[in-house]
């Protein structure tokens, strides 16, 4: 099984990342509100049978991990220890500063919606022990309403 979809349960929005292990290649990067979380997990799993889920066992998740178990018996709990903070430091690893802005302060360049996509990736590169080659810059789409 080497599609895999990662999840970073949030209160109010979640990241969600599709990617393929063997290929280490992203498909879909995006952060969608919460109550959009089971509708679209079901849509995956529908479209997908052969998709393994992963979701992050952080902020909020036991709201979501009891009723995703119902709807995807196989999914994998995994640690999210530090995942946002860590998503940080990837962010400039997807989308480098060029230019004047390298020396300016990092943090005034981060956009939060784009952090729950990537706090996603880094849990299943570090579910997986696999790190993800992004030459193809992913673009997050946020689907908050």
């Amino acid at each position: 099984m080497s599609r895999v979809l990662s999840i970073d349960p949030g209160i109010s929005k979640c990241g969600v990342v599709v990617a393929d292990i063997g290929e280490k290649k992203v498909y879909e990067a995006e952060v969608i509100s919460s109550q959009k979380l089971l509708k679209y997990v079901k849509k995956k799993y529908l479209e997908e049978k052969k998709i393994q889920f992963i979701i992050g066992n952080g902020t909020s998740s036991k709201i979501y991990i009891k009723e995703l178990m119902q709807l995807v018996p196989n999914m994998i709990i995994a640690e999210e220890k530090n995942s946002t903070y860590r998503a940080k430091q990837r962010y400039f690893e997807i989308f480098p500063l060029y230019g004047l802005k390298c020396f300016l302060p990092r943090e005034i360049f981060i956009l939060n919606k784009n952090l729950d996509a990537i706090a996603a990736l880094i849990i299943m590169e570090d579910y997986f022990q696999v790190k993800f080659d992004l030459s193809e810059k992913i673009k997050t789409k946020t689907w908050l309403k």
